[in-house]
């Protein structure tokens, strides 16, 4: 006997419910055991929630946990080929930029990759010191042959977080604008910043082939794009009203609005999201080593599946270097922002 029997017998749904059963299917060890472990007992202690699975077992009408499931299945497998017509042609020069890019950060010599950081890191902190500790950490990840993968893995990083930047940057712009899109934009990131990184993989798995580099870049790119969407919308909100004003009393244009007086007195805000983007690119290609992304996340994975503790420990600390370098440097840039602010 069911524990809801009960209930369908007094809403006179028993007919109804009996119409639905097809027979009882065989029961699994579990149940069979916990059977034997009752027997005919029920007591108010041991009354199971009523779940979709306890009511089904009462009225074969209703519907089961795992009904559910495969409706969800099945509803995306028949929008799948739909959804491929129309994202492939759009997400297909995501992979281009990625092969490319790939291809350029693993062909260019080391010789001339180190000035290049050197060069880069220098302007963008104006600190020496900074330029040496980036050096000597990619020059560790190249003693112990470790530099083709962190070059992999910045190659990504670097396509990723730009295209985040890019795109990220106009849609808080236009949520600071809009009260309406802010409302309805909300939501939506607060899905994509909730969702464990692996249920990103499940669906794009399902619409794109594992060796297109897409896969793992979509992947990466909305996991990480969410900091920088809410901080430069923040960042434009939380302009002072009275320059605001004053802008207005000089009769500037919207725009000119925007870009003179709001993006300038935001950008703080707007690197932090920048900062954070990095931060969250990194993480995620490392969980993307997953579906094909090469990189560190590979040695990584590899140490997991072989049970190789030294590679996986390494290639860990690779990892942590590449994102000290990262958000040292990202950070040195926000300070040289605020320190140009306040003068």
């Amino acid at each position: 006997m069911a524990a809801y029997d009960f209930v369908f017998d007094w809403l006179r749904l028993r007919d109804w419910c009996d119409s639905g059963k097809t027979g009882d299917a065989p029961l699994s060890m579990t149940e069979l055991l916990a059977q034997a472990g009752k027997g005919d007992e029920q007591s108010l202690f041991h009354v199971p929630f009523p779940s979709l699975d306890e009511l089904n077992k009462a009225c074969g009408q209703v519907t089961r946990s795992r009904d559910v499931t495969k409706a969800v299945e099945d509803g995306f497998l028949a929008i799948k080929d739909l959804l491929q017509f129309v994202l492939d042609p759009l997400t297909q020069p995501l992979s281009w930029i990625l092969r490319n890019t790939l291809t350029l950060f693993e062909t260019t010599p080391w010789w001339l990759m180190f000035p290049v950081f050197m060069i880069i890191v220098y302007l963008a902190s104006k600190s020496f010191r900074l330029v040496g500790f980036v050096t000597a950490c990619l020059a560790f990840l190249a003693v112990i042959d470790h530099y083709d993968y962190a070059m992999q893995t910045l190659a990504i990083i670097f396509v990723c977080a730009f295209l985040c930047v890019l795109f990220g940057v106009p849609i808080g712009i236009a949520m600071s604008r809009s009260e309406t899109l802010q409302r309805m934009t909300i939501p939506v990131l607060d899905m994509l910043q909730t969702l464990p990184p692996f249920v990103y993989l499940i669906p794009l798995i399902f619409l794109f082939s594992v060796t297109e580099p897409k896969l793992y870049g979509i992947a990466i790119i909305l996991y990480a794009i969410v900091p920088v969407i809410r901080l430069t919308d923040l960042g434009i909100r939380l302009v002072d009203k009275d320059v605001i004003e004053a802008a207005d009393s000089f009769g500037m244009t919207g725009w000119q609005k925007l870009f003179g007086v709001q993006i300038p007195l935001a950008l703080p805000n707007i690197m932090a999201g920048v900062n954070q983007t990095i931060m969250m690119s990194l993480a995620m290609v490392v969980i993307a080593s997953l579906v094909s992304a090469p990189g560190l996340g590979v040695l990584v994975l590899r140490g997991i599946r072989n049970l190789e503790l030294g590679v996986g420990l390494i290639s860990g600390l690779g990892i942590v270097l590449l994102a000290i370098i990262l958000d040292r440097v990202t950070k040195a840039a926000l300070d040289r922002v605020n320190t140009a602010q306040k003068r």
